[in-house]
């Protein structure tokens, strides 16, 4: 049963237990990906990334993607290269280049100057979507209601009322300055971000009239995703990936 809230609280569950290197692939999807490594600078420092692309001619949306506070995990790279077989530029800046625990403004900072990179790029159509994973679905939350760059966000088991290593603001703090769309994506039985704190979240963004939707899978815990540094094959796994996709399909591609 899929489950999604357009701007109103009903929710409903769903039970089911320069460049370093290049790489072409071809994926399920029909696109040939090109994967290489780039360089972001930001803050007079500079952040090794990892680019994926469908190869060839045109313009496509783009995505740039937040790894967990375990850094960027095998699982990371493999989803990057996933998602571009969807048909998306995909850019994972390696946050963690400098410090375990950056302050938010490092973070917005490289965001900022990530997209802008972006935007470089002779592929890339203008519209920017972002993703996060753990502390990248913080990141998603707190940063897409501040950087008008990006047009649509999925935020996977953040954390809308932390104030980050810093304890600075919280992402529930910003919910009068979101107007892009955003997506949540989170499990029941997250014990880092109880689930509470999701809903809660959402009354206040239902309050506000601001556009979201939800996605919960009972039993779910923090970051079901990836499973000792790898991208999980399990059914819930693919099943919130497709979700992924297809909002950004509709919020980037139409």
């Amino acid at each position: 049963m899929k489950i999604l809230i357009f701007g109103s609280l009903i929710i409903a569950l769903v039970v089911i237990s320069g460049c370093v290197e290049t790489v072409d692939r071809d994926t399920d999807e029909g696109y040939q990906v090109s994967g290489t490594t780039v360089e972001i600078e930001s803050g007079n420092m500079t952040y090794p990334a990892y680019l994926a692309a469908p190869s060839g001619e045109g313009k496509n949306p783009a995505v740039v993607l937040l790894h967990s506070i375990n850094g960027f995990e095998p699982g990371y790279r493999n989803l990057t290269d996933k998602l571009a077989g969807e048909g998306y530029v995909v850019l994972s800046p390696q946050w963690q280049t400098f410090e375990q625990r950056p302050g938010d403004d490092t973070v917005e900072q490289l965001l900022r100057d990530s997209q802008a990179y972006l935007r470089t790029r002779p592929d890339v159509n203008g519209n920017i979507g972002l993703t996060g994973f753990c502390i990248g679905g913080r990141y998603t939350m707190l940063f897409l209601p501040q950087i008008d760059e990006f047009k649509s966000g999925v935020a996977w088991y953040g954390f809308p009322y932390s104030g980050g290593p810093a304890n600075q603001s919280m992402p529930a703090d910003m919910i009068e300055q979101l107007k892009a769309p955003l997506l949540m994506i989170h499990g029941t039985h997250d014990q880092a971000s109880p689930i509470a704190d999701i809903y809660r979240y959402a009354t206040a963004l239902n309050a506000s009239d601001r556009y979201f939707e939800l996605k919960v899978y009972q039993g779910q815990p923090h970051g079901f995703m990836i499973e000792n540094g790898e991208l999980s094959e399990s059914l819930v796994a693919r099943d919130a990936y497709r979700e992924m996709v297809a909002f950004f399909d509709r919020t980037l591609k139409e």
